[in-house]
């Protein structure tokens, strides 16, 4: 049996058997039986994947969070590619011989964490006030061994190794740009773009799979945030009280609006550029990566449900035009 492409590359006409992480497993009910629900994890990405067939006997095979042999075929459904699972089962010791490797199948920054880490360090070093700048020492000093490998999400966007510090770093970047533009203050976005998502590290759980933890569940990353940023400070008195209160400012309103979960909206020119940054790089890496993956004809991709909309191909990627194609129907079968 031929081994599967990548999931990335993982096409309708895909045959064969490969290794994963499987991120995620749902049972759930078709039209007519029980199935299996998957997310299966390489390092180029994910894909969904389902199994239709002898269901109770599989659904003991393997756990969410484990490698995973797979044999399936590709399929299109709806417009989006999926992995049809014939036969699935955890991986075992004997399965190295066969070509398995861990690090082959988590997903990851295609940046080298030690370079990221460099720049990180380099953008905290040029922070001008010093107070500011031991603080943000402090930080990356006390949770380095998480920061350096977090994800940014379970799902939406950088949901993979040093998915978080990809994220922060693009915000600084972007970030000063904005701030020399507009003649802010380069320290407080710096921080903020640090900062903002401090909470993730309590509110996520990270192994090799990504979940919500139940502190992530009941609080959310934006309060966690402000209490490790406030927990940070006690430590830190000569961050002058009014800075203190604008950092703990900008983790509150970074979602920009309160019905996106920000308990305020952003009240200070700093604030509004990091929501706007932070909001940004969040689009541009869903638009990025759904344009890559993309496998059909024509020159609008499928369907995008968190960006609700589709989005159209540079010219030369398809080789004849379509109409844009409708929202997907739901894929319960």
């Amino acid at each position: 049996m031929p081994r599967l492409p990548p999931a990335r590359a993982i096409d309708a006409s895909s045959v064969g058997t490969g290794f994963f992480l499987c991120a995620r497993k749902e049972r759930r009910t078709g039209r007519n039986a029980p199935y299996l629900s998957l997310i299966l994890q390489d390092v180029s990405g994910e894909i969904v994947a389902k199994l239709f067939q002898d269901v109770d006997v599989y659904d003991q095979q393997f756990d969410a969070g484990e490698f995973v042999a797979v044999q399936g075929k590709g399929n299109l459904f709806n417009g989006r590619v999926e992995l049809i699972v014939d036969r699935i089962r955890r991986v075992i010791p004997s399965d190295a011989a066969l070509g398995f490797r861990e690090e082959d199948c988590v997903p990851a920054s295609p940046r080298p964490i030690d370079e990221m880490w460099a720049e990180l360090e380099a953008r905290i070093a040029s922070v001008s006030f010093p107070p500011l700048r031991d603080l943000l020492g402090a930080v990356i000093r006390r949770w380095e061994s998480r920061l350096r490998i977090w994800p940014a999400a379970r799902q939406v966007h950088h949901a993979y190794r040093g998915g978080l510090l990809e994220h922060i770093l693009k915000i600084m970047e972007t970030g000063t740009l904005l701030a020399d533009a507009y003649g802010l203050r380069r320290d407080l976005i710096i921080a903020g773009a640090l900062l903002h998502d401090l909470g993730k590290l309590e509110e996520l759980s990270y192994d090799v799979a990504i979940d919500y933890t139940v502190e992530g569940n009941l609080v959310g990353h934006i309060v966690i945030g402000a209490a490790m940023l406030r927990e940070m400070l006690k430590e830190h008195p000569d961050v002058p009280r009014e800075m203190a209160l604008e950092l703990e400012h900008m983790i509150l309103s970074h979602h920009s609006e309160k019905e996106l979960g920000s308990p305020v909206t952003p009240m200070t020119p700093e604030a509004f550029v990091l929501a706007a940054a932070d909001d940004l790089d969040a689009k541009m890496h869903q638009i990025q990566r759904h344009l890559a993956s993309d496998t059909g004809e024509g020159r609008f991709t499928s369907y995008h449900r968190y960006l609700e909309r589709v989005l159209l191909k540079p010219a030369g990627r398809a080789s004849e035009p379509d109409p844009a194609p409708a929202a997907p129907e739901s894929d319960d079968r």
